[in-house]
């Protein structure tokens, strides 16, 4: 007795929590004991949750805008995620609390902009399709 036999993690984010700074974005996690923690940038879930914390550690800065938020959580997603922009969604919450669930040819253009950046670093020609 007693014992949960489900839990979920959740993120939950949205902006004007802090009243000296209304259109300062919040992000929070919630785990299955009930505990919450605030984060500036967070994953959850999967095997490769630790190695990605680690990467948003290392590449997050707080002055970052819109599209280069965007860019770091692409980079993010292409470490977990095999068929590109297909299997990906992303939901850009702006000021005033207007959500922004962005298609696949926006995200496709970013992942292709990754690739060739990581095609130059390598040395690689790129690969026609």
């Amino acid at each position: 007795g007693g014992v949960r036999p489900f839990g979920i993690s959740t993120l939950i984010t949205g902006i004007g929590a802090d009243p000296q700074n209304p259109d300062k974005p919040f992000l929070y996690q919630t785990d299955p004991a009930g505990t919450h923690s605030r984060w500036k940038a967070q994953v959850i879930g999967g095997r490769n949750a630790k190695s990605l914390r680690e990467f948003l550690e290392k590449s997050y800065q707080p002055d970052m805008d819109e599209t280069a938020s965007v860019r770091l959580a692409i980079q993010a997603l292409l470490e977990v995620v095999d068929s590109g922009a297909k299997t990906m969604e992303l939901c850009v919450v702006r000021s005033g609390g207007t959500k922004i669930l962005l298609d696949e040819s926006q995200i496709e253009a970013v992942v292709k902009e990754l690739e060739s950046e990581q095609q130059q670093e390598s040395g690689t020609a790129p690969v026609a399709e």
